[in-house]
């Protein structure tokens, strides 16, 4: 279990964000111990990362589709109107 300031800083990002993930479901985690405090499974780190990658790689396949959509790479169509 890591302490949500080692999660922060392996994400590059804020202990306040690291939580709000907890909260989100998007990073499995719980308040443990007396007083209270915030532990975050390290396996469910790697998923969200995984998750990130595979997120960036439909994000890119997809402006790679929109960009292929555009007339100017498929072309004008025949010329010449044969068969």
């Amino acid at each position: 279990m890591l302490t949500p300031a080692q999660v922060a800083e392996m994400l590059q990002l804020q202990v306040d964000e690291v939580v709000a993930l907890v909260l989100d479901g998007r990073l499995r985690g719980a308040r443990v111990g007396s007083p209270a405090a915030w532990r975050v499974e390290e396996a469910s780190v790697e998923d969200y990362l995984d998750d990130q990658a595979e997120d960036a790689r439909l994000h890119a396949l997809w402006r790679e589709s929109n960009a292929a959509s555009f007339p100017e790479l498929w072309g004008r169509g025949r010329r010449g109107g044969g068969a």
